[in-house]
């Protein structure tokens, strides 16, 4: 059975950093890109940021750029998300997704995902 486990996720005050995790298990993701949503309280579900199958190339949403860091280690089949400088805004539920295998993009798409954890909070308090 094929899962990922995000953690990491808590409270924070704004300026602070958190650590995202995301555990792979059931199979091995080195050939899927892999990235990271969120669900703001009220709002749509967006892409935050994606990696590819290699780790050659990264990509993010405008709103975090130049604050988080996406990473992956495929000998752990696990992804990062490293968010600085957190903001009120950032307050969500944050996804871990797999794309499909070898997919090239656009990263914002949902339905080009395979996989989704359940999902972890972020909160940063003003």
């Amino acid at each position: 059975q094929v899962q990922l486990v995000e953690s990491g996720g808590g409270l924070v005050q704004a300026g602070g950093s958190l650590r995202l995790s995301c555990a792979a298990s059931g199979r091995t993701f080195s050939t899927n890109p892999m990235g990271w949503f969120r669900r703001a309280p009220g709002k749509e579900r967006e892409f935050v940021a994606a990696i590819s199958y290699n780790t050659i190339s990264t990509y993010y949403a405008d709103s975090v750029k130049g604050r988080f860091s996406i990473s992956r280690d495929n000998a752990k089949n696990t992804v990062y998300l490293m968010m600085n400088n957190l903001k009120p805004e950032d307050t969500a539920v944050y996804y871990c997704a797999a794309y499909l295998r070898y997919y090239s993009g656009p990263y914002s798409k949902e339905d080009v995902v395979n996989y989704w954890g359940q999902g972890t909070q972020v909160t940063v308090s003003s």
